[in-house]
């Protein structure tokens, strides 16, 4: 008998297993282009003479309200030319990444048959951590100064709820994460649970995108972090429902709740213990579980207002 109960429990699973495995067979398939452009390692390089061709080939980087004088002194800038140096020294070649992008460009087309790869254009920024991936059209720019590593010297004044996520790992996800926003339609819904959706939204296209990278990573959170939000779930949502902040929409909400921060403000003893963002967390389960709990398309789950979400997702934190 108990032979049998073991078996009824795991053999769900097995399905469970060989289905996604058939499906990333399905996936890996898929013939994608990956077309990587050294932007930063050309303009390193470049001279006064050699700039006209450079703006030719980016022009897109060139706004045309800078005159070239402008672009000639940030070639002999020497914070510049430091960081062009750690890029190099960090990425002498993009195939890491590159691999990573192909694998997240298979599994976009996938789900998102009129998806059309963009060029990839690595440069360096000056450390714009605000603008670390901007995908725009048939673009894909990428900041590599931003992913020299957690604890690199240019990241000193930086706070550490930032720079724990300025790793070459990081470069997909935040791809991922570029392009699964622009996928989700806006909303004038401004209350809590709105912002909870949508960012619960972002995350689970990211479990469709990337369904090897951990939880962690997609989230951007320390192991640890994880690890402190699926253990105190329960508790969270209580706080949330208790005192009628879901449906709130003081748009402090967001800074205590969404935006990254080195801690979630629950204005509680716990609140050291939190990694920021807590809210995203309770919004990435809730559509996870109406996607489970419901016989619904991805597109319509986008679409999907979050009350109509939420009501019908079931979600209910296990104790």
């Amino acid at each position: 008998m108990q032979k049998i109960v073991i078996f009824l429990l795991v053999f769900p699973l097995v399905l469970a297993c060989n289905r996604k495995d058939r499906l990333e067979e399905k996936i890996e398939q898929i013939h994608v282009k990956v077309q990587v452009d050294r932007f930063d390692l050309e303009f390193s390089k470049a001279t006064p003479e050699t700039l006209p061709q450079l703006k030719s080939d980016y022009p897109f980087l060139f706004p045309p309200q800078y005159t070239d004088s402008v672009w000639i002194e940030k070639m002999k800038d020497t914070i510049q030319q430091e960081l062009s140096d750690e890029v190099q020294k960090k990425f002498p070649d993009f195939s890491g990444p590159a691999a990573g992008l192909r694998s997240l460009f298979k599994h976009i087309k996938y789900y998102f048959p009129g998806f059309e790869e963009p060029r990839v254009v690595t440069l360096v920024s000056g450390v714009d951590y605000h603008n670390k991936v901007i995908w725009r059209d048939s673009l894909l720019l990428v900041s590599l100064d931003i992913y020299l590593g957690t604890d690199h010297r240019f990241y000193g004044r930086i706070p550490g709820y930032l720079t724990k996520n300025f790793s070459a790992e990081n470069i997909v996800s935040d791809a991922a994460s570029a392009y699964a926003a622009r996928q989700i339609p806006p909303d004038r819904d401004r209350s809590l649970l709105s912002a909870m959706i949508r960012a619960g939204k972002e995350l689970y296209l990211k479990d469709l995108f990337i369904p090897s990278v951990s939880d962690a990573l997609k989230i951007g959170y320390a192991e640890e972090e994880m690890t402190w939000v699926n253990a105190n779930e329960r508790e969270m949502w209580r706080y949330f429902v208790e005192r009628s902040l879901l449906y709130a929409t003081d748009s402090r909400l967001k800074d205590r709740f969404i935006e990254p921060a080195p801690f979630s403000k629950f204005y509680l003893d716990i609140d050291n213990e939190s990694p920021g963002g807590a809210g995203r967390f309770i919004g990435w389960q809730i559509v996870r579980a109406y996607m489970r709990n419901n016989d619904v398309s991805l597109q319509e789950m986008l679409n999907a207002p979050a009350g109509e979400i939420f009501k019908k997702s079931g979600y209910k934190p296990e104790k």
